[in-house]
């Protein structure tokens, strides 16, 4: 999902332990998470990546400190755009909004070259890890703001785009959306349109990312992908029959194409929630407040904090998902089609998060939990960043041909 102003979230930290053995493999692990919101973060008044912050206060899940305490060396900063009309106009301001989220990432990086890189190929996270940095690979989420202009992907191709997501929650000029609220398709998969933009992605070595979108969106892009496709945030419709999800049948034909299913964390997808409609309507009204890519000042922001705030002394959520619910889609996943095809992605500042893992301080609990479960050293090097960097070597060397 891609990041509102606050995120959808309530905090209850977790308190299971990792032992000492396995923090220590968990920090010597090359980690990256294929979807972090984080860049809407970037754009807050008053806020910094450089900053400690509080999931329990301002709702934001990543940042300097804790991605080391966390040991997350990185990974796929989305630019996320929501879905808007398709017109001309809806076309430019998606646009040039894009571009300046784009840029913001960009700042981010040349701010402080000391703690971030900016990653182009594969072969550049290693060496940026080791160095200390963090990892800063760039994604889009929606590609809506490329309106009908697919030359326009070369322009965030340039930038440092290598991952790009087709539709959101809606369907639009590219392809259907497995959430679209008419719950019609709308192409019956990929548009025509949406084919010529994944010619472009395979020509320019961009990675197709199916998530989001529907289930002949994926069946299209594994016909038609000169290179693997990748899931950057999504679940099992074996653990939960939800439209996020993808089934059995799809994630082994995903992975009979070289692709992997990196592994979200999204509560309401992980498994059924309670309804909490008192709760739900506050929140509507909340986010009917904000606007997004809207300038708001530090005193607008404070005061959306502080509702947020009464909002969950009000309506507290109850049901919430836990690390054992998103651990059953990630085992799920392994059971199915082995560690060389399953990673994470998180969705952090989107969304993500759970009872038990809220931010990315927690991240040592997957690699506990893994090895618990059986997996080795080396399946959990694959699961942390080896198979996400596998495909995204594939769609290079697909340019290459």
């Amino acid at each position: 999902m891609g990041a509102a102003l606050i995120a959808l979230l309530p905090g209850i930290a977790g308190a299971q332990a990792v032992s000492k053995k396995d923090m220590a493999l968990h920090q010597k692990l090359l980690t990256l998470d294929s979807h972090l919101d984080t860049p809407a973060s970037l754009d807050l008044p008053g806020w910094s990546i450089e900053d400690e912050h509080d999931v329990l206060h301002d709702y934001t899940q990543v940042d300097l400190p804790r991605m080391k305490k966390g040991g997350l060396d990185g990974g796929f900063w989305a630019i996320y755009t929501s879905q808007g009309p398709l017109t001309v106009e809806g076309f430019r301001k998606a646009r040039d909004f894009a571009i300046l989220r784009g840029l913001s990432i960009r700042n981010m990086v040349a701010a402080d070259p000391a703690n971030f890189a900016l990653a182009l190929e594969a072969k550049d996270a290693a060496p940026i890890a080791a160095s200390g940095r963090r990892v800063v690979y760039m994604s889009i989420e929606n590609a809506y703001p490329l309106g009908e202009d697919v030359s326009l992907l070369k322009t965030f191709h340039d930038m440092g785009v290598r991952l790009v997501g087709f539709a959101h929650f809606a369907h639009n000029q590219f392809a259907d959306s497995s959430t679209d609220p008419s719950k019609k398709p709308r192409f019956g998969g990929l548009s025509p349109l949406g084919k010529e933009l994944l010619k472009d992605m395979n020509r320019l070595g961009i990675v197709p990312d199916a998530s989001h979108s529907s289930d002949q969106v994926l069946d299209d892009l594994l016909a038609l992908s000169t290179t693997p496709v990748l899931l950057s945030h999504s679940g099992c419709k074996a653990v939960y029959d939800h439209p996020r999800n993808i089934d059995d049948d799809h994630l082994r034909a995903l992975a009979a194409k070289g692709g992997v299913i990196q592994m979200n964390a999204y509560g309401s997808y992980l498994r059924a929630i309670k309804p909490n409609p008192e709760r739900q309507k506050a929140m509507m009204a909340l986010f009917a407040q904000m606007r997004e890519g809207a300038k708001i000042s530090a005193e607008t922001r404070a005061e959306l904090l502080k509702k947020r705030q009464e909002i969950d002394r009000l309506y507290p959520e109850t049901d919430r998902p836990t690390f054992d619910d998103f651990m059953a889609h990630m085992l799920h996943a392994l059971k199915v089609v082995g560690p060389d095809h399953v990673g994470i992605g998180a969705d952090w500042d989107g969304g993500g998060g759970v009872v038990g893992m809220e931010d990315v301080v927690d991240l040592p609990k997957i690699t506990a939990a893994l090895l618990k479960a059986g997996y080795s050293e080396s399946d959990v090097a694959k699961i942390w960043s080896g198979n996400v960097l596998r495909v995204l070597a594939a769609a290079e060397a697909g340019k290459a041909k």
